[in-house]
């Protein structure tokens, strides 16, 4: 069939879809992965239309990347703990040779603490609560928008002699 002569799905991308998974899941946006595999991108677009096995593996990958994105901006938000640990090289005689090694010690463990990111939890609450937190508000009037115009019926005469005369 003609159309399949130039297809390079089964050639260039199918023995390549745990590969694309990993890209995905790396953080590589489709552009790039279309150009790993040496296809355009638009027949990248609709191999993926096209090929639910390219779909899901686009898929599957993103998600894993989007979750670990989601947990540490997560933990950014709440703040958290982490140990900071210190080492230092130190010379021990090795008990199988008997020759002097240099072995990293641990010498200094301290727990400490991130505070809680402002930005990113108006950056949550914004995306994940949009109704209480967005910046656009929408606001339903009900009765009339009346102006009160006190020049309304001037005419045009009326008017420039009103700014002339102050």
């Amino acid at each position: 069939m003609a159309g399949d002569r130039k297809n390079k799905y089964h050639s260039h991308v199918e023995p390549k879809l745990l590969l694309i998974e990993a890209w995905a899941r790396d953080g590589t946006i489709d552009e790039d992965i279309a150009k790993k595999l040496g296809v355009a991108y638009s027949t990248f677009r609709e191999y993926v239309k096209k090929y639910p096995a390219l779909s899901a593996a686009l898929k599957k990958g993103k998600e894993v990347a989007d979750i670990e994105v989601e947990n540490a901006l997560f933990r950014r938000a709440v703040g958290y703990q982490y140990d900071e640990v210190t080492r230092e090289a130190d010379k021990v005689i090795d008990p199988e040779t008997g020759e002097l090694v240099t072995v990293m010690v641990e010498t200094k463990r301290v727990t400490k603490e991130v505070q809680p990111d402002v930005a990113a939890q108006i950056f949550w609450l914004k995306n994940r609560r949009p109704d209480k937190w967005r910046d656009k508000q929408d606001i339903q009037h009900s009765g009339s928008m009346d102006v009160n115009n006190p020049m309304k019926g001037l005419t045009t005469d009326e008017l420039r002699k009103l700014i002339r005369d102050g």
